[in-house]
């Protein structure tokens, strides 16, 4: 199943976070893809605040991780843009973040290939001609089910 998105502007964004956030439970895994400055970070940011959190999110580039106690649960906000092999995430205990319970936010899931869970839902962002595109697609049943209530909501 997948669903195509149009991101004309950081609002949309920002509503876009809103209403998957409204989606989302524990023991999701997702993956933001695509280039620089296409919006992963702002869409993370938009879902984290969505559950609470006063503060900026920023890209956690050096950290690889940043953990959120939110009122979903443990959130966790990774950006492997940094990461120089995979292999790097069995030294940061990432195994231990998929435990089940816990959401994960995965930006440049490529950067870990091998050593990632399957995703429940994938985010691949693009810009063409200056316009930002979001498309969705979901493999798991949690994910699908997921995607079609998102998708419903247009």
């Amino acid at each position: 199943m997948q669903c195509k998105v149009e991101l004309p502007d950081p609002a949309a964004t920002e509503r876009l976070g809103r209403c998957l956030a409204a989606l989302l439970e524990p023991g999701l895994v997702i993956f933001l893809s695509g280039p620089l400055g296409a919006g992963k970070t702002s869409l993370c940011g938009a879902i984290i605040r969505a559950f609470g959190h006063p503060g900026p999110v920023k890209s956690p580039t050096y950290t690889l991780v940043e953990p959120y106690l939110l009122t979903i649960g443990n959130v966790y906000h990774f950006d492997l843009y940094r990461l120089a092999e995979p292999e790097e995430l069995e030294w940061l205990g990432a195994r231990d973040y998929f435990d089940g319970n816990s959401v994960c936010l995965i930006e440049w899931p490529e950067r870990g290939a091998g050593l990632l869970p399957a995703p429940d839902l994938a985010l691949a962002f693009t810009i063409t001609d200056g316009r930002r595109r979001l498309e969705a697609s979901a493999d798991t049943a949690r994910g699908q089910a997921l995607l079609a209530r998102l998708c419903a909501r247009g």
